[in-house]
């Protein structure tokens, strides 16, 4: 929700973080929160098995170049988190789309109604059910070779503990850490492709098309 507002000048905007619980919760109930969750349950299990069987592929491919390690799982995490957008791309259209409509949850459509509307007004292309996926490359290939390359990069640096209670610690802080890093560095993509795939400030106008397009016009217009 928060992605998908204009600024301080937005009427509909949140104040804060508790601000928008709050709103949410008294004018849409508890169901508020879950709106939009039936896309990516679907896509999880494709999206996990893209995600992984990919970087194993490039990785193994990268093997013949000679790179550095760290430099081959970097890349590897990249082309992985490129193949997997292009397939979490159309549910991540829907997801958005449900997550905007600010009606009580059973007033809203199902996923697959959402799905057919999309379809039909604008079709499967870059206006329609694949809209905003440069912005989708981004995030989810930027989130994956940093994600991948510090991970691996820092837990081949780190010592393996013997105490399997310290090992699980040390790979958990390594995930951890590798986890908070990706999303620092992603989330101006993601603010990109939810300002894309969400409603448009002025119907029938499109002020956010592009995926750098859209970067520049929120850091000049909120910072």
């Amino acid at each position: 929700r928060f992605q998908i507002q204009r600024g301080k000048t937005d009427p509909t905007g949140y104040k804060s973080l508790g601000d928008c619980f709050r709103t949410i919760f008294q004018r849409e109930g508890l169901l508020g929160f879950y709106k939009g969750i039936f896309p990516p349950i679907l896509a999880e299990t494709p999206k996990r098995a893209v995600k992984f069987f990919t970087f194993e592929q490039y990785k193994k491919l990268l093997g013949y170049a000679s790179l550095p390690p760290g430099l081959a799982f970097a890349i590897a995490g990249l082309g992985s988190g490129l193949t997997e957008a292009v397939v979490v791309n159309p549910f991540e259209v829907v997801k958005v789309t449900l997550q905007a409509n600010r009606n009580a949850f059973a007033e809203q459509p199902s996923s697959f109604v959402q799905a057919r509307e999309i379809i039909k007004t604008n079709g499967l292309g870059f206006q329609g059910l694949n809209k905003g996926l440069t912005a989708t490359l981004g995030r989810h290939g930027v989130f994956n070779m940093v994600y991948f390359g510090f991970y691996f990069n820092v837990k081949n640096i780190l010592p393996v503990n013997k105490d399997p209670n310290l090992e699980f610690l040390r790979k958990f802080g390594i995930g951890l850490v590798s986890g908070t890093i990706a999303s620092i560095i992603n989330i101006p993509f993601d603010v990109a492709k939810s300002r894309i795939q969400g409603p448009q400030p002025v119907p029938g106008e499109i002020k956010y098309r592009t995926c750098f397009k859209t970067m520049a016009t929120v850091y000049k217009e909120e910072g």
